[in-house]
């Protein structure tokens, strides 16, 4: 950047430099390749109890999701509160070994790895299809309904592994730019806002008190109460969940709730989600618990399109989780290698029979944001709790049973970090461009309209929207694909950026490739290494894809 020169003439040291300091007070923020203000890195874990206290809490974040996606789709199944317990510790027990071989062998970012919305789709797809639903009895439709599932996870487990382990996402990725990266990142924590206020407004009287408690706690109150180790916002998760689980609880004891509608008394009461009943005390869940899958070629093809883009978001959430954790970008080699072990974690997901196929978690990676934490060791540690906790269902069961508007009030403040994180990689475009205004504007406009069209007549059951072919499998993958506001976004800004002049020096300067190259090749800077490398010499057996 261009530093301010001295005074004029003979207008002596005094004068000039304070031509500089003002020089420099009008001088804009310089870049930072690494976010600064992160207190524990991704090498540099915290003490130990606090390590523990910030793994739960992780823990905790994760059992949203993991609890949301069977409540939603095993009713529909025709199972019951023993089933719905059993695969919400199926999937936390999967979720967990998955997290620790994501952070030990994948990208090796403090990423955790949950269950994944982008598949409720083609799953309620699967429980609808007429080869599932002939079953009067429930419970033998939910298995069958079940094994379906699992066939179909299995097929595009095996998709995602030769995405990520060939290279091919590699490819991929190697093209994107800071500017095509920003509508990407932004989008994958934008683009869940569905499971953030509109969930929290199925009961507002502890989803409001939540999102306030936790931006009051975080945001204003450190700077009320002075202590040497950051305490408010480290463990805002905690001590929210705490006050506002403790109000849930006294509304239901207090009889509020006993003449509301069914619906709002499955949203706002604690004792509801038959969850701590109907869990056994200890059960290891194993594979094919359900029985054989089976295999439809129209089913696997809607599940590869979810797995098409769950890896769009998983790639926006890596990039949002190496800026928290005080990372370089992540290189191309490295998000194709995590691409793998994801697709390791969805036919494991198959295998064990989870309903849904695995993500890196967007809402744990704006966790790394509040807490100021990017520790590896942290998200290890959660995992470990996570299986913990699906082999001792009742204890995991009473955590699971935190009504879902005090998750969803969280989501609200974790997704703005995730967004703004993509925002962040901003600083290395030129905004003065008409070029880059074009790409931004237009990719973040279509990012949200075309999402919101295919939605609308996804909701009213309707396929008369757009081209009709008769195959309900195709149509599950049109619009599996593009109800996705991050994947809408990235391919809309990512053919615009390749396509539109890129070959000119000037357009690569004002899309941050100049900037961006170093970090494209895994050897090319020597803090990749250090933040990315195998442990153990792991990397002459499994070496950059």
């Amino acid at each position: 950047m261009a530093q301010a020169g001295g005074g004029g003439g003979g207008g002596g040291g005094g004068g000039g430099g304070g031509g500089n300091k003002k020089a420099e007070d009008l001088q804009p923020h310089p870049v930072k390749e690494q976010l600064p203000g992160v207190q524990y890195c991704i090498n540099s874990p915290p003490p130990w109890h606090e390590a523990i206290l910030l793994g739960f809490q992780h823990y905790l974040l994760a059992l949203g999701i993991t609890v949301l996606i069977p409540s939603l789709i095993v009713p529909l199944m025709g199972g019951g509160d023993a089933e719905k317990a059993r695969v919400i510790q199926t999937l936390l027990f999967v979720s967990g070994f998955s997290t620790f071989f994501q952070t030990l062998f994948g990208t090796r970012l403090p990423s955790v790895v949950v269950g994944s919305y982008a598949y409720v789709m083609p799953t309620t797809s699967i429980l609808l299809g007429s080869r599932n639903s002939m079953f009067i009895d429930p419970h033998e439709r939910f298995v069958q309904t079940m094994r379906a599932t699992q066939g179909a996870l299995i097929i595009s487990g095996c998709f995602q592994i030769v995405m990520g382990f060939f290279g091919l996402w590699r490819n991929v990725v190697r093209f994107l730019s800071p500017l095509s990266i920003v509508p990407y990142v932004t989008f994958t924590g934008l683009g869940l806002y569905y499971l953030g206020f509109p969930t929290l407004a199925n009961c507002v009287e502890v989803g409001l008190p939540e999102i306030f408690a936790m931006v009051f706690i975080s945001q204003y109150l450190p700077h009320y109460v002075k202590s040497k180790r950051p305490i408010c916002d480290r463990f805002a998760v905690l001590f929210s969940v705490a006050l506002s689980w403790l109000f849930a609880q006294l509304l239901t004891a207090s009889a509020v709730y006993d003449n509301k509608p069914s619906k709002t008394q499955m949203s706002c009461r604690t004792d509801r989600a038959g969850l701590v009943s109907a869990s056994p005390w200890i059960y290891i869940p194993y594979p094919f618990q359900w029985g054989s899958p089976t295999f439809k070629a129209g089913e696997a093809f809607a599940m590869i399109a979810a797995a098409f883009v769950s890896l769009f978001e998983s790639t926006g959430t890596f990039f949002a989780t190496a800026r928290y954790g005080s990372a370089t970008p992540v290189p191309p080699s490295v998000i194709s290698r995590g691409t793998g072990w994801l697709g390791i974690g969805v036919l494991f997901n198959g295998f064990f029979g989870c309903l849904t196929g695995c993500t890196a978690s967007v809402e744990n990676a704006g966790l790394l944001a509040l807490t100021k934490v990017g520790s590896r060791r942290v998200i290890q540690i959660s995992a470990g709790f996570m299986i913990f906790f699906s082999i001792f269902g009742k204890f995991g069961a009473l955590f699971a049973s935190i009504p879902l508007p005090i998750v969803a009030a969280m989501y609200c403040v974790l997704f703005g970090y995730v967004s703004s994180a993509g925002l962040g990689f901003l600083q290395f475009c030129n905004l003065n461009s008409f070029r880059t205004k074009f790409i931004l504007g237009f990719s973040f406009f279509m990012g949200i309209s075309v999402p919101q069209y295919f939605r609308e007549y996804y909701q009213q059951g309707s396929n008369c929207g757009y081209v009709y072919t008769g195959s309900r499998w195709f149509h599950d993958i049109v619009t599996i694909i593009f109800t996705s506001h991050a994947t809408v976004a990235a391919l809309v800004a990512f053919f615009l950026d390749f396509t539109l002049f890129r070959e000119n020096d000037e357009t690569r300067k004002d899309s941050g490739l100049k900037w961006w190259e170093k970090f494209s090749l895994y050897n090319s800077d020597v803090r990749t290494d250090e933040f990315y490398a195998l442990p153990c010499r792991l990397d002459k057996l499994f070496p950059a894809i």
